[in-house]
């Protein structure tokens, strides 16, 4: 299917995506001092006011060794009313602080005569390359990822939320893409953003090519079954139900590169719609949403799958070898052997360089 203009969760008309990166340290690890190889990303559904404009949303788990916060708040009401913010495993607490605290200045009634706020976290463990025992994602660092959350291009790779992830034992991280529909299927456009940071080396696909079978050598010296933490949106009018039917689909997407939801892995979806608006606390009795008829979902859940397939190999083709603690390095996913690894079998693509 065709991608948008950036090819990113962005291209959503409306959504934000900020990046807060910590690189600190070199050479063995001092707990609590680092090496620091860590960050937040927060996606924003659209830039009016969130708390009272909800968007519908759905979670789907695939495997639940992972955490997302406000995920039962989320699946109860049918909608998402705060940021998205992503963040390593044990600085969840923290990054839940920044958002409480990021809530609390701009809506000044919460807690008093309003609602109290549940904040969306979603994990994935760096401990491999980060010292995650150093919590250095601060409430601050939060409340910038969110406030400098912006349209337009997205970074991907070893940023963010994904600074010390890794994916199939390559350097993983922030992915991105997005995908059209044509005009009779509704022109809607489907973005995904992916923390990757899951997959055995052995099991890695690329269009169907056992590249990780072909690159079998720049192991880390550590790593960890991992997870992955998926976001889609789409301007498509869709309600919790069928949202979370889409982000079944990202699984699929997830699938195609070789992953199986390894027993140790976290692997949680959340999907949204920003074309419908749910709201905060209405006057009349009812509000209206309009709806995709079932009978022409399978498009979205085509782009679903495709968009997310297309993330994580972005995530893998746009991150950067990097060395963490105790020296064990994540090493790129090196890209003039994948293009010989896919003419080998039959794909003649184009050459591949980084930015």
């Amino acid at each position: 299917m065709t991608p948008g203009p950036l090819n990113a969760i962005t291209d959503v008309n409306g959504v934000r995506v900020g990046h807060v990166t910590l690189r600190r340290g070199e050479g063995r690890l001092r707990p609590g001092t680092g090496p620091v190889r860590t960050g937040v990303t927060a996606i924003l559904p659209h830039g009016g006011d969130l708390w009272r404009d909800k968007v519908p949303a759905a979670t789907w788990v695939l495997n639940g060794t992972g955490e997302m916060t406000g995920s039962i708040w989320i699946d109860t009401q049918g909608a998402l009313e705060v940021p998205i913010l992503l963040t390593n495993t044990m600085n969840v607490g923290r990054v839940m602080d920044g958002v409480v605290a990021y809530m609390l200045r701009r809506y000044p009634d919460i807690g008093i005569g309003d609602d109290v706020v549940a904040p969306t976290v979603a994990e994935c463990d760096d401990s491999t390359l980060n010292d995650a025992r150093g919590l250095h994602v601060s409430a601050e660092d939060t409340v910038r990822a969110i406030e400098t959350a912006s349209e337009g291009p997205v970074a991907e790779g070893a940023v963010g939320a994904g600074t010390g992830m890794m994916a199939y034992q390559f350097k993983g991280g922030i992915g991105t893409a997005s995908r059209v529909l044509p005009p009779k299927d509704g022109g809607f456009t489907l973005g995904v953003l992916v923390n990757a940071n899951m997959g055995r080396r052995r099991d890695l696909l690329v269009d169907g090519v056992p590249v990780g079978r072909e690159i079998a050598d720049l192991m880390p010296r550590e790593s960890t079954d991992g997870s992955i933490i998926i976001v889609v949106a789409t301007d498509a009018p869709l309600d919790h139900l069928k949202l979370q039917r889409l982000a079944a689909r990202a699984a699929i997407g997830m699938a195609r590169t070789g992953t199986f939801a390894n027993h140790g892995s976290g692997d949680i979806i959340l999907a949204f719609s920003t074309g419908n608006r749910v709201p905060h606390d209405p006057k009349p009795l009812t509000y209206a949403l309009t709806v995709v008829a079932d009978a022409h979902l399978d498009p979205l859940f085509r782009a679903a799958g495709e968009a997310t397939e297309e993330a994580i190999l972005n995530a893998l083709t746009m991150a950067t070898t990097t060395t963490g603690r105790d020296g064990n390095t994540a090493y790129a996913l090196p890209l003039d052997r994948l293009v010989e690894a896919m003419r080998k079998f039959g794909r003649p693509h184009a050459s591949l360089a980084r930015p």
